[in-house]
């Protein structure tokens, strides 16, 4: 049966009183959830040599403060929206009418504001259910949303995130976790040597800002290619390659076979360090996978350790980038009456 606590965070700079929830199950997984963006603090996998913390993160309310309101912000742990990735120019149109977003990332609009939101906590068990709202005009964006999150720990050592969005007025919605993973057991180490396995033949390449060019290409003779399991940093310096020259590395969505089919494995990752697995499932059409190629050395996380260049990558379940500008991909559309769904599972196992 699962444990549950919860314990005082701190304060923001607003005067909203943030709580860190803490679960964990007879495996010994155990997550740590605040209520201040929905952030994974810490994640403990088990191991014959004790458990390790397995995604980055700060110590103090104060620095995911200042990470999440800076320009440059790595949204590390946390639950993005209302359109996780980039959209084009930060604008679309919908129903005949042309919305302007906030430019974050350059001219192109990233993630949003979610990250910076406080969430009412409606159930703390097994399960954990957060909830807010998003009112018209946030970030830009058509019609209030109601948005519903839960963390759920399983018996068989796994994390399950499922979303639920609802809205009064056509809009567009995409949402995931942008927890950064790394599973050595020696934060701040590079991943380079983490092998990776992602169930896509195909991928979206993206220009020098990282929006999709439109076409969805395969992954067949390219540095993308990641169908039987390979290391990370194998290929990612390949910039010969003009998309690894366009991302820094690895920063793409994948096209997933699984197709929506959420018992199916769309993507693995393990360390040889310590043999930890992470294996992901996800009813989403698409993986944004991002190998920390912006990390500079300037982040400061847990413990004062620094994460520099490629200390950690991000597994984000989702639909592909711009897809409120390109008609032909799965839609992020939602309407009045309809709701949104999304369901994620990060399953953790030791093969050593």
């Amino acid at each position: 049966m699962a444990q549950f606590r919860s314990k005082p965070f701190g304060v923001t700079k607003n005067g909203d009183k943030v709580d860190e929830y803490i679960i964990s199950n007879p495996g010994g997984l155990e997550v740590s959830v605040l209520n201040y963006g929905c952030v994974i603090k810490n994640l403990f996998v088990p191991t014959k040599t004790g458990p390790v913390d397995v995604v980055v993160g700060h110590d103090t309310l104060a620095d995911y403060e200042a990470d999440f309101n800076s320009s440059g912000s790595t949204c590390c742990g946390a639950f993005v929206g209302r359109y996780a990735n980039r959209i084009e120019n930060a604008e679309f149109s919908l129903s005949g009418k042309t919305y302007k977003l906030e430019a974050n990332n350059g001219k192109n609009h990233l993630h949003g504001t979610f990250p910076r939101k406080i969430y009412d906590v409606k159930m703390f068990g097994d399960t954990l259910l957060m909830e807010t709202e998003s009112p018209a005009g946030e970030d830009g964006f058509p019609g209030n949303l109601n948005l519903k999150v839960t963390y759920t720990l399983t018996n068989d050592n796994a994390v399950d995130i499922k979303y639920e969005a609802t809205t009064d007025k056509p809009t567009v919605v995409n949402l995931t976790n942008h927890s950064y993973f790394n599973l050595s057991g020696v934060p701040g180490s590079q991943i380079l040597d983490h092998s990776i396995m992602i169930a896509a033949d195909t991928y979206v390449p993206v220009d020098e800002t990282l929006i999709p060019t439109g076409t969805l290409d395969p992954v067949e003779g390219t540095p993308m290619d990641f169908r039987t399991p390979t290391p990370v940093g194998e290929r990612i310096n390949d910039y010969d390659f003009v998309q690894l020259k366009n991302g820094n590395g690895y920063d793409h969505n994948w096209v997933l076979n699984t197709k929506g089919d959420v018992t199916r494995k769309c993507a693995s990752l393990k360390s040889p360090k310590t043999g930890i697995v992470l294996d992901v499932y996800t009813n989403e059409p698409g993986i944004q996978v991002y190998a920390g190629n912006f990390l500079d050395g300037s982040l400061t996380g847990k413990k004062g350790i620094t994460y520099n260049q490629r200390a950690s990558v991000c597994l984000e379940t989702q639909k592909y980038p711009d897809t409120p500008n390109k008609a032909e991909w799965p839609s992020a559309v939602l309407r009045p009456g309809e709701k949104y769904t999304s369901q994620c599972i990060f399953k953790f196992s030791v093969d050593k």
